[in-house]
């Protein structure tokens, strides 16, 4: 098996899959294992494997940092720094993966610049990691949005951005474990914006029905109301892939191929990391995003293809206007949570908002829309929410276990563990008005199930 990890945020009441529907998880261990850099918010990872476990950070100076421990043993973290520093843009999350010979794989730090990928020298090993900084060694002058993944066969893939907002282009390599080398997984980019744009994916989300799903919006310009057009696919292979009617699709795939969910507009509402992959009780692909309904209101919307065309749902009936604009991370004011099937056949939708609260749908599953309140699928324990750095504006983030099965939610020992630190909001890319603030310690907290 191949262990492999992006980071994605995640918040403090969350879904777990294999639990019962409100379950509540409660404390094993609480591990304290450094102090990081809280100036902006930027994704760390955590990954099991085996009888180890890996966190990748950037420390209190801003170096990007792993740790490793036995988690079964009860003893502390070892670390290795590495020769990659932060500045202050979130885009720079930093992911692990792990092959199946054991040798370690960490990219990250990047936007828009040259490759930095480590490689382990040792199986299962973070003392001696080896600056590759190459794979195929082609189109890897301006990355950005780096993902290892688990493919067909249990392949080990690795998928980023080649070029700038509104014009690069989607890339996948495929790793051959015994000669330690990277090959285009494709012979061009999944995507092409013909130099007018480019396409901002989430997935691929393998299915119930063995497929891999994929959506994204394009986008024009490096401002984030340009994003348009919601589109998907789906492949059996990730080589050949197919539109929601079973119609082959030629790659590159170019704005005007029949693959659009909804043909939202620029400046529509519509906006790359809103974007969520569900599954009905029947094994169906549920699209979820965020656009503008007819009075200029941000809503909730799911789509599902049936009867020969994308039928779009509104979710929400929100008084509100996320009026989003420019370029950098921005602050997001509305979150979407992808389609789920609970116990009984019917559905359920998490969905965070910064103005009106967040909550949780149950949803009707003919016509997508909600019929009432849905309980989560699981709790964490409160001292996991709870902030303690005293420095104004602190806020929580959280990594869950990249490793962690995708039908119970547990790590390899049973386990459910969550990384969590606090940092200032996003302030697009730039130093914050206030200055450095004091590093959060980072904890792992490990729970279980009743």
């Amino acid at each position: 098996m191949i262990t492999t990890g992006v980071w994605r945020a995640g918040c403090l009441v969350c879904a777990v899959a294999g639990l019962a529907w409100g379950q509540r998880l409660e404390l094993v261990e609480r591990s304290d294992v450094a102090h990081v850099w809280s100036g902006c918010p930027v994704g760390y990872s955590l990954l099991t494997h085996s009888n180890r476990q890996f966190l990748a950070f950037y420390d209190a100076d801003r170096v990007m940092t792993l740790a490793q421990r036995d988690p079964a043993a009860g003893g502390g973290w070892s670390f290795a720094p590495l020769p990659s520093k932060l500045g202050w843009d979130s885009h720079n999350y930093v992911t692990l993966a792990v092959d199946r010979d054991g040798f370690l794989h960490v990219a990250g730090n990047m936007h828009c610049v040259p490759l930095v990928y480590f490689r382990s020298a040792r199986p299962l090993d973070i003392r001696d990691m080896q600056p590759v900084h190459r794979m195929t060694g082609e189109r890897e002058k301006r990355v950005t949005y780096p993902r290892f993944m688990e493919g067909p066969e249990g392949a080990l893939l690795f998928t980023y951005r080649d070029g700038s907002s509104g014009n690069g282009a989607t890339l996948w390599n495929r790793y051959d474990v015994a000669a330690r080398t990277w090959s285009r997984l494709l012979p061009e980019p999944l995507f092409d914006g013909q130099g007018l744009m480019n396409a901002y994916p989430h997935g691929p989300v393998l299915g119930p029905d063995g497929l891999y799903h994929l959506t994204w919006v394009w986008r024009d310009t490096p401002a984030c109301e340009t994003c348009h057009n919601l589109s998907y696919l789906r492949s059996r292979d990730m080589l050949h892939w197919e539109n929601a009617a079973g119609q082959p699709v030629t790659l590159p795939v170019r704005l005007g191929a029949d693959v659009v969910v909804d043909p939202v507009p620029a400046r529509g509402g519509l906006i790359n990391p809103c974007q969520a992959l569900g599954f009905d009780a029947q094994g169906r692909a549920v699209v979820t995003y965020i656009k503008y309904d007819a009075a200029g209101h941000t809503q909730l919307y799911n789509a599902r293809w049936q009867d020969g065309a994308w039928r779009v749902a509104q979710a929400s009936d929100w008084n509100y206007r996320w009026d989003f604009s420019g370029g950098g991370t921005i602050i997001g004011e509305v979150g979407v949570g992808a389609v789920e099937a609970q116990e009984d056949g019917s559905l359920a939708q998490g969905y965070s908002h910064a103005k009106l609260g967040g909550g949780r749908w149950s949803l009707d599953p003919a016509t997508l829309r909600p019929v009432g309140k849905a309980e989560p699928r699981v709790q964490l324990p409160r001292e996991v929410g709870r902030k303690e750095n005293a420095h104004p504006g602190m806020e929580l983030r959280g990594a869950n276990d990249l490793a962690a099965l995708p039908r119970t939610g547990r790590s390899p020992d049973g386990f459910h563990y969550r990384a969590v630190w606090e940092s200032l909001p996003a302030n697009r890319d730039r130093p914050q008005p206030g200055g450095v603030p004091p590093a959060s310690l980072l904890r792992v907290y490990k729970m279980r199930a009743p």
